[in-house]
């Protein structure tokens, strides 16, 4: 549940996240919300000087409104008040680099108000609410979380690196040294593959490291992986040298996208079209010298080995210790370009539950039929609760037969449609793709919520069936692409990088009643798909608890938000064909696209009056609802 703080009139919330907060605002008092400017948030962390958050916006005449002097930064919130009533805040996103601090942060948020003339007023410390918050990767009980920071599409990836950083060196070999020389910042600070790769991999990163790491440091721990992608060169190399003193074995997906066997090779030369190895190809030649044939086995169930995990256990197949799972590829493009998240337990109970997949799938020589019929596939398997250092935990293995994916997925369905009669109803998702078939019942019920008049919903997709923007002067529900066509930023923006054909939003997660204590949730590999859970190798987790469903919250408003701003800025296909009345940054109209008439069009100049905030305060607008349902406490 969040902290917060009471001063005056002012509320501020704050809901812990991963390695971030989410920061929620509010005026309790109506007489108080005439003139108001926004918001300035300062920020204290721990052991250091205190800083105000960046806006993305400032007035476009600066000069003329009351000015900090110790903070000449024009985009300085001190300067600039936030037009919003939340804000995620990101150690590392603007400020402290690549080693943020962890621990208490305390945050300070003001609200400031505009005279008769429109121009802002001295910051008012006495209106001032404040509270301390804990911030760090997110540890609770025997669960660790991470989450990759997915925003090589923003203006935190160009500030730190530039928009045409490379992702990876020309012509690298597989296990290429991360140390060398990526480029240069705008800033002119040089920095290495290994200094992006820490940034864009954030938390995720740090978990899949801190099992590698564990395990080599521990000569009695071994290692089992499922892999479907497998290329980021660290772990390769790390993988290699467990495999080299015989403690890690692999099973590594050989669909089509990730193998071309001899005879494949064979016919593509003779037709004169030489066909190149996949990477997961050359990692199974490499980990076979090290570790010998009978340490990997390739498969892909029914149609893919989709599993992300890596599970410890003590050496020559001894007893699981923990187990790390989730979306997040162990790939280049599933650490440091997609958003992805990891789980990691810390609980030998779900670590032998993991086990026991990998010996099964490993005993079947990872064949669809043999797991099928196994109780592998047709079983709930129920962890923690109660005391437990876990919470109520509920996991389910694919492949399965199709009754069993029908059930397994209305749960799932059946809970989001309870949460539309639920006192401050909420549902927040990440799911990579809603446009797949015909039948496909969790991705019918998300791609429809936002339709819901009666429930705060918000949701991003890299393939949606429609793009619905945030609406005002309604309380319809967001639902957006992490793939926009063609966007064309104006001043003061920088224009930022396309992720191509690849994913974006490589998330599978749904959360209802993130802020309630019958909060729940699901999240892992599976793609949510009807057909998928029936052919693919996944595992689909279902957690009961408000805590961590706050956490993964924050991660779906962070990109809801940031995409919804950026596909308001598309012009290719899949941009909006509706228009609004508001030019608010984020708000549903495309700008000019002329960028100097971007530039002054009223919106991407902060407002010298509070008109900005009348849709926050409108019972008829989802701005209202969103207010009151985060900075509730």
């Amino acid at each position: 549940m969040p902290v917060t703080g009471i001063q005056g009139s002012t509320k501020l919330a704050a809901h812990r996240g991963d390695a971030k907060t989410l920061l929620a605002f509010d005026i309790v008092d109506p007489a108080a919300r005439a003139g108001l400017a926004g918001f300035s948030l300062r920020i204290t962390p721990p052991g250091q000087k205190p800083y105000y958050l960046l806006n993305d916006l400032r007035f476009e005449h600066p000069e003329g409104h009351a000015h900090d002097a110790s903070d000449p930064n024009p985009l300085s919130s001190v300067n600039a008040p936030i037009h919003k009533f939340r804000w995620v805040h990101v150690p590392g996103s603007a400020h402290q680099g690549l080693d943020p601090a962890w621990g208490d942060y305390l945050y300070e948020a003001t609200p400031r108000y505009f005279d008769a003339a429109g121009k802002l007023l001295p910051l008012d410390p006495s209106l001032t609410a404040s509270v301390t918050v804990a911030v760090g990767p997110f540890e609770k009980g025997a669960v660790k979380l991470g989450f990759t920071r997915g925003f090589t599409q923003s203006q935190a990836f160009v500030r730190h690196f530039g928009k045409g950083a490379k992702i990876k060196p020309d012509g690298a070999d597989l296990v290429f040294d991360t140390g060398q020389s990526c480029g240069t910042s705008p800033g002119g600070q040089a920095f290495t593959y290994a200094d992006q790769y820490r940034w864009s991999g954030f938390t995720a990163r740090a978990r899949i490291f801190e099992i590698l790491d564990g395990v080599a440091a521990d000569p009695s721990l071994s290692l089992d992986v499922f892999a479907y992608d497998l290329n980021e060169p660290d772990v390769v190399k790390r993988l290699l040298a467990l495999g080299g003193e015989g403690r890690a074995r692999i099973i590594l997906d050989n669909a089509d996208l990730h193998h071309v066997s001899d005879k494949q090779a064979a016919a593509a030369a003779a037709k004169g079209k030489p066909k190149a190895s996949p990477p997961e190809d050359e990692v199974e030649k490499r980990f076979v010298a090290a570790a010998g044939s009978g340490a990997m086995k390739r498969g892909k169930f029914g149609r893919f080995a989709h599993d992300k995990i890596l599970i410890v256990r003590e050496k020559d197949g001894g007893a699981a210790v923990r187990v790390l799972t989730g979306s997040t590829n162990f790939s280049i493009t599933g650490m440091y370009v997609n958003s992805n998240h990891v789980l990691l337990f810390e609980d030998a109970s779900i670590a032998a539950q993991y086990a026991a997949l990998f010996d099964a799938a490993w005993e079947g020589d990872v064949k669809e039929a043999a797991f099928v019929a196994s109780p592998l596939a047709n079983n709930v398997f129920s962890f923690g609760g109660g005391s437990s250092a876990l919470p109520d935990i509920r996991v389910t293995f694919s492949p399965h037969d199709e009754a069993h994916a029908r059930d397994y997925l209305k749960l799932m369905t059946d809970r989001v449609e309870a949460e539309r009669t639920a006192e401050n109803a909420s549902v927040v998702f990440a799911v990579m793709e809603l446009d797949g078939g015909k039948d496909n019942p969790v991705y019918d019920t998300l791609s429809k919520l936002h339709e819901d008049q009666t429930i705060f919903s918000c949701g991003v997709s890299d393939d949606p069936k429609k793009i619905s923007l945030y609406p005002v002067g309604e309380t319809s529900g967001v639902l957006v692409t992490g793939k926009p066509v063609g966007v064309v930023l104006p001043p003061p923006f920088d224009q930022v990088r396309s992720v191509g054909m690849g994913h974006q939003i490589h998330h599978k997660f749904v959360i209802c009643g993130f802020n309630r204590p019958e909060a729940a949730m699901w999240c892992g590999s599976s793609n949510l798909a009807l057909l998928g859970e029936q052919v693919n190798g996944d595992n689909l987790i279902a957690i009961r608890d408000c805590d961590i469903a706050t956490a993964f919250a924050i991660e779906g408003l962070a990109l809801v938000d940031h995409f919804n701003f950026l596909d308001a800025m598309a012009r290719g296909p899949k941009a909006p064909k509706e228009t609004g009345k508001s030019g608010e940054a984020g708000d549903d109209v495309p700008p000019p696209a002329d960028k100097a008439a971007g530039a002054a069009a009223a919106g991407w100049f902060l407002s010298t009056d509070d008109g900005w905030s009348k849709k926050y305060f409108d019972s008829s607008d989802l701005h209202c609802r969103d207010r009151t349902l985060f900075a509730a406490g």
